[in-house]
């Protein structure tokens, strides 16, 4: 006789075998409360929910609304540095660029002012008559005043004292140097009067006065003295002639601007009209000479046809 199967065991093992279904213990318990004597237990009432609490927000505070604002104040200036950065690089160089630059120039300015560019020596140039250290003496005050600080109207009159100087520039030569170029006057002849001999230069300032007739130095005869309108006709024409025939030259007369004669040491007269095209009637005469040199009198009123006597 065959031993019938064994039942099956529960899932969970023989530890789960005296466990209850769900469904059975459930079955159970709807047996007790709904038998004889059971007392149902009714779950209290859930409190009602007023839609209205449940949705009214808590209320914001002042220092909440304050960080928030912060925070967004913030935020946008981040985004503008952001968006600004390369402009402000740009800004950035410049103004480096423009403060290097006022930094170097006052920088210059100030040492420019200062002992460091002191002058020390004082050079005197273009003199040929004039005693170059009488001029630098005169010069003296000027040592130990900055360059850039040198008075033009102190140099200007300390120069005044020489009266062949005609013009004159300053030239500053840092660190140390002041460099006076000067043009001296160039005499065109002697004016005779009581006092003796007078030189004098085309603009009838007086150079020297002597007694005796400097040698090279023609006599300048004229009407109305060095103010007059002759005087500075014949001055122009000395000093349009060319080297040899100045050497030469012994007398001027004028009565009028137009009238300006020559005299030769050779003893030839020379009939030169005004002082106008005078450099076309030096050419003029030279050739003439060339050409005709025992001439006894030559007419260059005209530049273009001169007249041999």
């Amino acid at each position: 006789m065959r031993r019938p199967a064994p039942l099956p065991t529960a899932p969970g093992g023989p530890e789960q075998k005296d466990a209850v279904p769900a469904d059975t213990a459930d079955r159970r318990r709807r047996d007790e409360t709904s038998g004889p004597g059971a007392v149902a237990e009714e779950a209290p009432p859930a409190a009602p929910v007023d839609p209205a609490v449940e949705e009214e927000p808590q209320p914001t505070s002042t220092r909440d609304v304050w960080r928030a604002a912060r925070a967004r104040r913030k935020a946008l200036r981040a985004e503008i540095r952001r968006f600004t950065q390369r402009s402000r690089r740009r800004r950035i160089a410049w103004l480096s660029g423009i403060a290097a630059v006022v930094l170097l120039i006052g920088g210059s300015v100030a040492a420019a002012y200062s002992p460091l560019f002191a002058v020390e020596r004082i050079t005197v140039t273009g003199a040929t008559t004039l005693d170059t250290a009488a001029v630098e003496a005169a010069l003296a005050g000027q040592l130990g005043t900055p360059l850039a600080l040198v008075d033009t109207s102190e140099v200007k009159a300390a120069l005044l004292a020489f009266p062949l100087i005609e013009t004159y520039a300053l030239e500053a030569r840092p660190p140390h140097d002041l460099t006076v170029r000067i043009v001296e006057r160039t005499p065109v002849g002697v004016i005779r009067s009581e006092a003796g001999y007078t030189l004098v230069d085309a603009a009838g300032v007086v150079l020297a006065t002597t007694s005796d007739q400097p040698t090279g130095q023609p006599l300048i005869d004229v009407e109305g003295g060095v103010d007059s309108s002759a005087f500075r006709s014949a001055g122009l024409v000395v000093r349009s002639l060319p080297a040899d025939i100045r050497a030469a030259l012994t007398g001027v007369r004028a009565t009028t601007a137009d009238d300006v004669t020559l005299t030769l040491s050779t003893g030839l007269t020379v009939v030169w009209g005004s002082a106008e095209e005078s450099g076309l009637k030096a050419l003029t005469l030279a050739r003439t000479l060339g050409a005709h040199p025992d001439a006894a009198s030559i007419d260059v009123t005209s530049p273009d046809v001169a007249v041999v006597g």
